[in-house]
Parts: structure tokens; C-alpha cells; sequence
């Protein structure tokens, strides 16, 4: 689709401000010393001289540019040389952007061509959900030249620009081959190259992107490095395991005993009882004897007991808070030793279901440019 540039139809002054009365417009091949010729109707029929040649006012007729391929600019851009009758340039300028017809309006002009607005390997997304002129989906299809049997297919010739665009970049893989001397050999060779895959992917700046790391995406936690280009991690979900809880938590006592021997050296009552709040069985022997909590009331200040019916015997305390502790009155002598365990099992009544790590999103198609 052809197109022009802004200076079509503009007046054009000399160094004095006087306007530019005969002036020569050249247009050569972007980057070259190579004319390239220009063209009195879109359709690129009527050539133009070239250079062309300003009228009295100093006002450049209107021209049209090849601006593809298949009209024999590849890069849709052109170079320019604007000079007086006597030859001194006024402007020159390279690489300007060819720009197609506007579309729309009674005018019934086409479309913008899309192979002009956006250089080889930029980035489009679009709410669409098909192909599209000028680009590829980013899906991790392949492509290549005629006959690679690619999967994403494109013409041959603008595919080979991406082709060679991409193959530099270390994270881009060939399919089935390993990378040769060039990418215009292996493009030659009929290799198919992996296209990036952001299906189901957010796309986020590289953590340095020129300057220093941010630390916004890091190995620890993006999975891999974010500062190498084309690199993906994250992960949908996440299950959390004994590291990922706080420390600090305590658990209440389980299976905690005392055990050993004790003596009544008089026939007085004695008086046994607990510092803390304990629970559970106060005391217990082989003579049956016991007395509870629910029995005895708080015990933080004693109990008296009667004089047990046996001099000696064991006991054992089954249960009692950790941070209390037992006095003995009255003639009673204990020895022994704690035994047992802190912690036991505590039930958090959970299923160990992972959790959703997806932030908000809308889903779009995501091309590249051929």
C-alpha cells in the first residue's frame, strides 16, 4: 500500500526565508545513496522525475512512496535530499517513516498499512481472537521460511525478518535444531524457530531495564533471574509448607508424668498442692487414692489430705500445667522425675488446598511484528 511523507504539498523557503522557487526534492533508499523513485498517484503507476522539482511558490507536488515489500521497500521508510536550484541542501534527512492513507470518511481511503507503523519484533495487543496482517501470535508456535512446515504461518519474506530478529536473543530456541553460524542460515536451512509464549502469561518490565535492579523480581521469589530478557516464572498457586508459618506458636502440654516414690514420715495430715492452675488428676497410687480438681476446689493456695493409708508407696501425677509446681507439708518426701512430651498433635482443620496466586486480569490476544 503506498503512502507518502509531511512534505508533500508543503511550501518550502530558501536560507533567506524567500520561497524555494525550483528546489529539488531527491528521495533515495533508506540508509543508501540508492535513488528510489516516487510517484505522481497512489497506485504508483506515474513516475515522478527524480529529483522532483518545487513549483514557482516553492510548494512540492504531491508524491507517493513504495512503503512494502511487495512494492520494493522493505523497511517503509525512505531517505531525502532537499536542496535549491543551484544545489545547496536545505534538508536531508533518512530513515522517515512512509505513512499510508487514512481510512475512513466519504473519501473511502484504505487502511494504514500495518507493516509501517511498527518496526520488526514490536509488541501489539489487541482484543481480537485471530490472526492478523503484519504479525504473529505470541504462542510458542514456529516459524521459518517455505517448506519448514512452521505452525505459525506468515509470508516467507517477513517471517525471515523476525526470524533473524529474535534469533540473536539467547532465551529464542529453535525447534528440533540447535542454532548454526547465522541466523540467515539456519532461516536458509529450513530450521523452525520457537516463537516467545506468553499464553497465560502477565508480561512485566525486566528488573533493571538499563538501570540498577529494583528487586521487585527476584530469583526467590519470580523463580528464576528478572533480569534476563524473556525469562518467565510465577506460578498459579502456591502451597504453603511448615516453613512458610511463623515461629513462636506454643502447643498446651500433653502426656506429661511424674513418677516415683514417697514416704509419710508422721501420722498428721499432710498437705499437697500446686502452684499454677493445674488440671486433671491430682494424685494417684497404687492404693487407689485420688482426689481431682472438681473435688478440691482451685488449688493454687493447698489442700489438705488425710493421712493416706499406707506409709510408702509410688505416685503418679499424670497431668499438670508446665509452668506450675508441687509442695509437699506435713512429713511428705518425694523423689522422682518428669517424663513425657510438649506439643502432641493440634488439629488446624484445614485440606492442604493450594493457594490462588492469579492477580486480577483480562485476557487478550498478544502479537508480534513480522
Amino acid at each position: 500500500m503506498s503512502g507518502t511523507i509531511n512534505l508533500a504539498l508543503s511550501q518550502q523557503f530558501d536560507m533567506d526565508g524567500r520561497p524555494l522557487s525550483g528546489g529539488l526534492l531527491y528521495f533515495f533508499a533508506a540508509g543508501s545513496t540508492t535513488p528510489q523513485s516516487a510517484f505522481q498517484d497512489s497506485a504508483l503507476t506515474i513516475l515522478h522525475p527524480n529529483p522532483v522539482i518545487l513549483d514557482a511558490s516553492g510548494r512540492v507536488p504531491m508524491f507517493y512512496l513504495a512503503s512494502t515489500l511487495a512494492e520494493g521497500n522493505a523497511s517503509g521508510q525512505i531517505k531525502i535530499r532537499l536542496s535549491d536550484k543551484t544545489g545547496v541542501t536545505i534538508i536531508a534527512a533518512d530513515n522517515l517513516l512512509i505513512i499510508g492513507p487514512a481510512g475512513g470518511g466519504g473519501g473511502g481511503g484504505g487502511g494504514v498499512d500495518p507493516n509501517t507503523v511498527l518496526k520488526t519484533g514490536d509488541i501489539k495487543i489487541r482484543y481480537d481472537n485471530a490472526t492478523l496482517a503484519g504479525f504473529v501470535r505470541c504462542n510458542g508456535n514456529t516459524i521459518g521460511a517455505t517448506g519448514s512446515s512452521a505452525t505459525e504461518l506468515a509470508d516467507t519474506t517477513l517471517a525471515q525478518a523476525l526470524y533473524e530478529y529474535l534469533w540473536a536473543f539467547p532465551n529464542i530456541t529453535l525447534q528440533s535444531a540447535t542454532k548454526g553460524a547465522d541466523a540467515h542460515a539456519d532461516f536458509i536451512a529450513l530450521k523452525r524457530l520457537i516463537l516467545p509464549d506468553v499464553r497465560g502469561r502477565v508480561i512485566a518490565g525486566l528488573d533493571d531495564m538499563g538501570a540498577a535492579a529494583a528487586n521487585r523480581l527476584t530469583t526467590a521469589g519470580f523463580g528464576v533471574s528478572g533480569i534476563i530478557l524473556g525469562n518467565v516464572g510465577g506460578t498459579e498457586t502456591i502451597a504453603f509448607a511448615k516453613a512458610n508459618f511463623p515461629t513462636g506458636a506454643t502447643l498446651p502440654a500433653t502426656g506429661l508424668t511424674w513418677s516415683g516414690s514417697w514416704s509419710q514420715g508422721t501420722t498428721s495430715n499432710a498437705t499437697y498442692g500446686f502452684t499454677g492452675n493445674p488440671s486433671g488428676t491430682l494424685f494417684s497410687d497404687n492404693n487407689d487414692w485420688a482426689r481431682s480438681v472438681g473435688s478440691t476446689g482451685a488449688l493454687s493456695g493447698g489442700v489438705s489430705v488425710a493421712t493416706p493409708p499406707v506409709a510408702s508407696g509410688s505416685v503418679t501425677i499424670p497431668s499438670f500445667t508446665p509452668t506450675g509446681s508441687i509442695f509437699l507439708s506435713g512429713g511428705m518426701t518425694m523423689s522422682g522425675s518428669v517424663s513425657g512430651s510438649v506439643g502432641g498433635t493440634v488439629s488446624l482443620g484445614g485440606s492442604s488446598t493450594p493457594v490462588k496466586t492469579t492477580q486480577p486480569t483480562m485476557v487478550m490476544m498478544i502479537y508480534i511484528k513480522l
